[in-house]
């Protein structure tokens, strides 16, 4: 039985979709600050599509056009991690259809994996929404920025980044 297009994925099921070793999942997630999978008490990971797309687009990065991982968080600097999504988004889709997820439709009562919308409604896996406002209010006052002060807020939020992270752990 096949899981809803919107339901979470375990990183085994990424790994066995992208072809991909688990281990080299959870290295890529240490190397790009991006990849951030909603974390279970115990350390399970679970990937939203979206977070499937964005790995499927460094995957493509890395072993389909040859870039080094320097490389790939050189394209996240300049294009944009809504560049490398749509990249893995493309890669998903067969030639005929869009490259866009198909419209949600309710997980099987037989399919014991947690949609997005079950997740979502468990408190410890939710983040308030007003911690994307600030940070959607900054990234727009950034496109503003002259380069060499939009790099300092850059290297300033990817070290907020970090201590979050480390801070959940």
């Amino acid at each position: 039985m096949e899981k809803s297009s919107q339901a979470f994925r375990t990183i085994s099921e990424v790994s066995e979709t992208l072809d991909v070793p688990a281990h080299v999942l959870r290295f890529w997630e240490s190397k790009f600050s991006q990849i951030r999978p909603v974390k279970r008490g115990g350390g399970r990971r679970y990937y939203r599509p979206e977070d499937v797309n964005l790995l499927r687009g460094i995957q493509t990065l890395l072993y389909t056009e040859g870039l080094t991982i320097k490389g790939v968080q050189k394209v996240f600097k300049d294009k944009g991690q809504r560049h490398i999504i749509t990249l893995g988004a493309e890669g998903s889709a067969p030639d005929d259809a869009p490259a866009a997820p198909a419209p949600a439709a309710p997980a099987p009562a037989s399919d014991p994996s947690p949609t997005v919308e079950e997740i979502a409604m468990e408190p410890e896996m939710t983040q308030p929404s007003f911690l994307d406002e600030p940070q959607a209010a900054a990234k727009a006052e950034a496109a503003a920025l002259p380069a060499e002060q939009k790099a300092r807020l850059e290297e300033v939020i990817r070290g907020l980044e970090a201590l979050r992270d480390e801070m959940r752990k």
